[in-house]
């Protein structure tokens, strides 16, 4: 402790002092400040993480991209037959869906650092989202043989947002699977206490050393790999499900018993609320589009393109134009009932558009924007502006449908 009582980090010597008879005296001591090398040291460990970190990104973001080239490069060669066509889009829908998990894990990140990841609380039913996970795992359960064994033995619901309560059991359930050598044994069980909901995901696999068990939900943090880095990733999953479950208002906590095959066993509990008496109505019935007119505007032609016909296949009247001026012209003389606007346009922007349209006539569609631009602040302006509602790229089938779909069903 300093004199004027702020602390720091130090390194102290302590001397026993004698006199010539062999009587001591006192003692000598040693104080060095050592708050600056601390700090040097906290940098070049945080530079060391980054590094690596960076090495991490452009191995996970080049091995998706890889099989997306080759399969583009297939279709430029020759005419593939149907079967051929059919492995090409599976692959590349695939790889498309890692690369986005991928951006949406680092868009996480940078949300909840920031402290503006967007919630949407409603009582969710632990059942639907616990099999929603399931489903989603269900391929990589399947490619190592794994048994996958789901206990619930109470219907709950808590308060929180469906997808992201399904976001933290796919990472539980995924970590499990990656992990876990061939055929081995998975357990998601969901049950209760008095007043917390409990949920379980266990398997069999090595377990997590002890000492890196203190370290298993920080940033970027990852156990040793071999160079084929065979279990990929970028050390996010466990810190952002750690976050989510705070945010989620419960807690989460590891176990790995230091033995082998013993594997590891992650335990959240989550506040219960009631459920509630009147459901939302479900998302099944949904208009099937036809003779509905929908302007598409994004200054990428090829996201404008495919976005068109995206529409044009689920039955609606789609038209693509890719700048601002063109988008008021088509507005002006089509009368599209929704416009799928893009916000950063080249001249005048898509919040500038709305704020020209929105409003002023009766005959105004309704905009939807659908932007790379995802924070809270992003969602505030569109809304602002008059946007009815705000999608980030890229969009999910299931997202745009039933957006749709409510609302033509509500016109």
């Amino acid at each position: 402790v300093r004199k004027d009582g702020s602390r720091f980090w130090a390194n102290v010597i302590i001397t026993a002092l004698y006199d010539a008879t062999g009587v001591h005296r006192g003692f000598a001591k040693v104080t060095r400040d050592l708050t600056q090398k601390r700090k040097i040291n906290a940098l070049e460990d945080e530079g060391r993480r980054v590094t690596n970190f960076l090495a991490m990104l452009g191995h996970e973001l080049r091995n998706p991209l890889a099989p997306i080239v080759n399969s583009l490069a297939v279709l430029e060669m020759e005419m593939p037959d149907a079967a051929q066509m059919h492995s090409l889009h599976k692959i590349i829908a695939r790889q498309t869906r890692q690369m986005s998990r991928l951006i949406d894990d680092l868009l996480d990140v940078s949300r909840i650092i920031s402290g503006k990841v967007h919630l949407n609380k409603a009582p969710v039913k632990l059942r639907d989202a616990a099999m929603a996970a399931v489903e989603s795992v269900a391929p990589l359960i399947q490619k190592k043989s794994h048994v996958l064994t789901v206990d619930m033995t109470a219907e709950l619901w808590v308060g929180g947002d469906f997808a992201r309560l399904v976001q933290i059991l796919v990472n539980l359930l995924t970590n499990a699977a990656k992990f876990t050598p061939p055929a081995g044994r998975i357990t998601l069980h969901v049950g209760r206490d008095q007043t917390r909901a409990i949920i379980s995901v266990k398997d069999n696999g090595p377990g997590i050393p002890a000492n890196l068990l203190p370290h298993i939900f920080k940033l970027f943090f990852q156990g040793e790999q071999d160079i084929s880095r065979s279990h990929g990733g970028l050390g996010l999953g466990l810190s952002l499900v750690r976050e989510l479950v705070k945010l989620h208002g419960g807690e989460i906590a590891v176990f790995s018993p230091d033995q082998p095959h013993t594997g590891s066993e992650f335990i959240i509990h989550l506040p219960i609320v009631e459920s509630p008496l009147q459901h939302s109505p479900t998302h099944d019935q949904r208009s099937d589009g036809q003779g509905q007119r929908i302007l598409v505007v994004d200054d990428n032609r090829d996201a404008a393109d495919t976005m068109k016909l995206l529409l044009e296949a689920l039955g609606y009247e789609a038209t693509a134009v890719y700048d601002g001026n063109a988008a008021l012209h088509s507005i002006s003389q089509s009368e599209p009932a929704v416009v799928l606007l893009d916000i950063g346009l080249p001249g005048i922007s898509g919040l500038e558009i709305a704020r020209q349209i929105v409003g002023k006539n009766s005959k105004a569609p309704l905009l939807i924007a659908v932007t790379g631009y995802g924070q809270d602040a992003d969602r505030a302006a569109s809304s602002a502006a008059g946007f009815h509602a705000h999608l980030t790229k890229p969009v999910a089938l299931t997202d745009l449908t039933e957006l749709l779909a409510k609302i033509f069903d509500n016109a």
